[in-house]
């Protein structure tokens, strides 16, 4: 039995659940499970603050949503008040990342990783774009209703990556997006209330073509996250992705 302090996490619908007592990094994927498991809390996901200030997912995976909450996680730990601007350490990005948060607002915005490649794709008989952010990987198509079933169709693509951490198929409607995200070492497929990485993947793929700065508002199931990206020759050299935060009280709970 482990006896652990959270703090619950809304990123714009993405319920995140960050576990303040230290624990070895191998039991993160364990642990994630164990508390997903939990209905009352309808997590989507779970981070685990080390002492070393560094946030790590529960498979090592990159995540857009739950790093602008850390940031504003420990923007209130730290009694700050207004606009600041951070640069933290978490997993899946090899170098610091900025965050920016608003306090006074109630919103955090995260530096992202930039793509590894964006390549049109083709799943049974369905073009969509695949995009590549290093430790998750997000296949974007347009016209199709969610269903895990699509999903399954679209796995193989993702399965001849290697080094992927987590993956998901974001099907866009207009400027409704819903993310279906699977993390394989914790053993979890998800319909996510929002998915930042999934975000930016979709702003990517919408960008094709434009030159300069693009942005997008993807409204999702428990949500709208904002997402930037700027182009210069084509090429995606900056992103960052936006939007409200709101935290609880610590607490602690028993798995």
């Amino acid at each position: 039995m482990r006896r652990l302090r959270i703090v619950r996490a809304d990123p714009a619908g993405n319920i995140t659940l960050f576990v303040l007592t230290p624990v070895e990094k191998a039991a993160c994927a364990a642990i994630a499970a164990d508390l997903m498991k939990i209905g009352e809390l309808k997590a989507e996901q779970v981070g685990f603050v080390f002492p070393n200030g560094h946030m790590e997912m529960e498979a090592g995976e990159f995540c857009g949503n739950a790093s602008r909450a850390y940031g504003y996680l420990l923007a209130r730990q730290r009694g700050l008040t207004g606009r600041h601007t951070m640069h933290l350490s978490v997993s899946g990005c090899d170098h610091p990342i900025a965050v920016t948060v608003d306090m006074d607002a109630g919103t955090s915005e995260a530096e992202m990783p930039l793509p590894r490649f964006v390549r049109p794709v083709n799943v049974d008989g369905t073009a969509g774009t695949l995009v590549h952010l290093g430790g998750i990987a997000h296949l974007v198509v347009q016209g199709v209703t969610p269903s895990r079933e699509f999903f399954e169709k679209a796995e193989p693509l993702f399965e001849k990556e290697p080094g992927l951490e987590a993956y998901g198929v974001c099907f866009l409607a207009g400027e409704r997006m819903t993310p279906l995200v699977k993390v394989p070492e914790a053993g979890t497929l998800v319909f996510e209330g929002s998915c930042g990485s999934g975000t930016l993947a979709s702003a990517i793929a919408l960008s094709e073509g434009h030159e300069g700065r693009f942005s997008a508002a993807l409204t999702q199931p428990a949500g709208t996250v904002c997402a930037s990206v700027t182009r210069q020759a084509g090429a995606v050299v900056a992103a960052s992705i936006g939007g409200a935060v709101t935290l609880g009280e610590p607490f602690e709970v028993t798995i």
